[in-house]
């Protein structure tokens, strides 16, 4: 059989299995788009080629742990990890310059500055993404109490007498959405600092 034939989720689990070669095939096929996405968010070669170093590393620790759930496909799963590198690496660097302040110079013109809050903006949309993302995992009855208190800022009282419930199940149905959004942010690897 081909190399091209071989399907992603058959690759892991050769790899998993303990064949390396899976791995480098992996690699090979993916290589390219991964490499290009991650370029494209950070403009610099070899900060890209840390990153998608980075980003086969947490594969490989993933698949070996035995952590890795084949719910969705192997490309967007490693998509994902390189896209929270990427945003890992503008909040460490911050990306704030070093100035002083002089008489020609004023530091808060460029805290202003458009650009920087850019890539601030793109790290906001992301959390927002993924905790909608998230939100969506959740069952019916959770999903709408969550909604209702974070998103309709209504009491308890109101989401009761609006879902029929008594207030100690809308806490408890709460609490339930809480403690799973946690597990989830710990199963995609997901970072909501900003």
């Amino acid at each position: 059989m081909r190399k091209n034939s071989i399907p992603d989720s058959t690759l892991v689990r050769e790899f998993i299995q303990g064949n390396e070669a899976s791995l480098e095939v992996l690699i090979y096929r993916h290589k390219q788009r991964l490499y290009s996405f991650i370029y494209s968010k950070v403009l610099n070669r070899d900060l890209t080629e840390d990153i998608f170093q980075d980003t086969f590393i947490k594969v490989i620790r993933t698949l070996k742990k035995g952590t890795y759930n084949e719910e969705g496909k192997f490309l967007p799963w490693v998509m994902r990890i390189s896209h929270n590198l990427v945003i890992d690496h503008f909040r460490k660097t911050n990306r704030m310059p070093a100035f002083k302040n002089t008489d020609e110079f004023d530091i808060f013109s460029v805290i202003r500055d458009g650009a920087l809050n850019a890539e601030k903006n793109m790290i906001q949309e992301q959390i927002y993404s993924d905790v909608r993302d998230l939100v969506e995992e959740l069952v019916p009855e959770q999903k709408e109490v969550l909604i209702m208190r974070m998103y309709k800022d209504m009491s308890f009282k109101e989401i009761s007498e609006n879902t029929g419930v008594s207030i100690n199940t809308a806490l408890g149905r709460m609490r339930y959405a809480l403690m799973n959004l946690r597990k989830l942010i710990e199963k995609h690897n997901i970072i909501l600092v900003n």
